[in-house]
């Protein structure tokens, strides 16, 4: 099953997202468990996140002022006022029988997130319907090795702080959901809220998504909604919608009906069979018997506690990255591709920037040397052996002609790997530069020997000219090439051959 495009769909895709964000907490929402990754099954949990008789929740303060900072950085507005309700349903990870989550007085919304393609396929403004905080499951293990099932149960998540994220239906293709789910992503890490490792079920993702299907008379058929789960991957999210969003139309089709008043229906997304398959229907929020948690008081937030917050969260991804073009005069592309490696790899390449003079240069050796290095070392710019001082040496070396791109990049990878300076490698190297007067000898007596290149020139194919460079560097390793090619061709033309 395959899916048109967002041009040529006869169809319009609308997804919806709600994302799962654990809190960079130590501990749980209301309890002193820790919330430590790859413990032993069962062994962090008291009797508080498992919901036995006598025991009282604690908000823990910490997840709530990191939930905050993630509101206002979604632009959303703050409720001065919220409370706890009760969520009741009966899962086998869900110890309590209920979680602990907000209902009608969450404590923000009305936020937005931009999203915008830096090759220029798309932009789009998604609205957050709001943010809210509340606590984890446990987790259900499923084992069905020799056609036996086992399935057990890891209780450790149970009660860790989640900030659910719940956009507006405004998304219309999976590329735009998976490009807006990237930006929401890196927005996260950058204030610090959560490492939002999706291997380790730090960020989890719903999709719901229907179709709008022009009618012949100009109305619009509604597929119903349908809520992906299971997804444990951006990639994931892009394929799974392209597939259902194919499978209702096929569905529309092969029906010829209304479907909009159908029930919502909840699927799981099968990754190796790129399938969705068929769950249950979606609950509605009275199916959950919502009511206020009776052991939590309510939490009020004052104007001076949300401009605290504000202060201290840095500049986002997206305002960075207009800095860094405006700034350094560098594309789009090359500062999203910065932005993206981080604040730390910003704020290096920034001061690399200002030590050559030159933003563009300065990206082009991020991109093509400090990030090739850092993929091969999974090492970050933290741990780089480098300082911005030391690149800024070899580019300022190669813009007065000591030697060549190529060459730098030689040494470059040589003070990489011995840690010395790059005067060091330099004189090991036997890199010199080499003076005027002797690099226009040698190309008097390259032109004197090679007739047929100069031929060539004259007859208007300076391309040819190519052939003294490999000459030039067997000659000397330490010419520059763009300098032999530049005064062999002025030579030449002079009619000094």
């Amino acid at each position: 099953m395959t899916s048109p495009s967002a041009t040529t769909a006869p169809y319009t895709t609308v997804i919806g997202l709600e994302v799962h964000v654990q809190l960079q907490t130590r501990t749980k929402l209301f309890c002193g468990c820790s919330t430590s990754f790859g413990a032993p099954p069962n062994t962090q949990v008291c009797p508080t996140c498992l919901g036995l008789p006598g025991s009282l929740p604690v908000m823990n303060r910490r997840a709530f002022d990191l939930a905050l900072r993630s509101a206002l950085a979604l632009n959303c507005k703050i409720a001065p006022f919220t409370k706890w309700d009760r969520k009741n349903y009966f899962y086998p990870d869900l110890p309590k029988g209920y979680q602990i989550s907000q209902y009608d007085l969450p404590f923000s919304s009305d936020g937005s997130l931009e999203v915008v393609d830096p090759k220029g396929e798309f932009s789009r403004q998604v609205g957050i319907v709001r943010v809210h905080l509340e606590e984890d499951a446990g987790k259900s293990m499923h084992d069905e090795a020799a056609g036996v099932a086992d399935s057990r149960i890891d209780l450790n998540r149970t009660g860790t702080p989640l900030c659910e994220i719940v956009s507006e239906p405004d998304l219309r293709s999976p590329q735009e959901a998976r490009a807006w789910l990237g930006e929401l992503k890196l927005l996260l890490v950058y204030l610090g809220v959560s490492d939002c490792n999706m291997q380790e079920g730090s960020l989890r993702v719903d999709a719901n998504v229907n179709l709008h299907i022009p009618r012949d008379d100009g109305s619009l058929a509604k597929t119903p909604i349908v809520e992906i789960k299971n997804m444990n991957s951006f990639r994931s999210v892009e394929r799974a919608l392209a597939y259902e969003a194919a499978r209702q139309y096929e569905e529309w089709q092969a029906t010829g009906a209304e479907l909009g008043s159908a029930p919502k229906q909840t699927r799981g997304w099968d990754d190796a069979a790129g399938v969705t398959r068929g769950q249950r229907h979606k609950e509605e929020s009275s199916d959950y018997r919502y009511f206020p948690e009776p052991d939590l008081v309510p939490v009020t937030v004052s104007e001076e506690q949300v401009a605290a917050v504000r202060a201290e969260m840095g500049e986002p991804p997206a305002v960075l990255r207009g800095q860094l073009q405006e700034t350094w005069k560098i594309s789009a592309y090359d500062a999203d591709v910065l932005v993206n490696q981080g604040r730390d790899l910003v704020s290096w390449y920034e001061q690399l920037a200002r030590l050559t003079g030159d933003g563009k240069v300065a990206s082009n050796w991020m991109q093509q040397d400090v990030l090739r290095t850092l993929n091969e070392r999974a090492s970050t710019i933290a741990e780089f052996p480098l300082e911005p001082a030391a690149v800024a040496d070899i580019i300022g070396r190669i813009a007065k002609g000591d030697f060549d791109t190529s060459r730098g990049r030689e040494i470059f990878a040589a003070v990489v790997e011995t840690g010395k300076s790059v005067a060091e490698v330099v004189a090991e190297m036997g890199i010199a530069a080499v003076d005027d007067s002797d690099l226009e000898a040698l190309c008097r007596e390259l032109i004197a020997a090679n007739p047929k290149i100069v031929a060539d020139v004259q007859g208007g194919k300076e391309q040819a000219a190519g052939g003294l460079i490999g000459q030039a560097k067997r000659k000397n390793p330490n010419v520059n090439p763009g300098k032999v090619r530049a005064m062999c061709l002025e030579l030449i033309k002079r009619g000094e051959a």
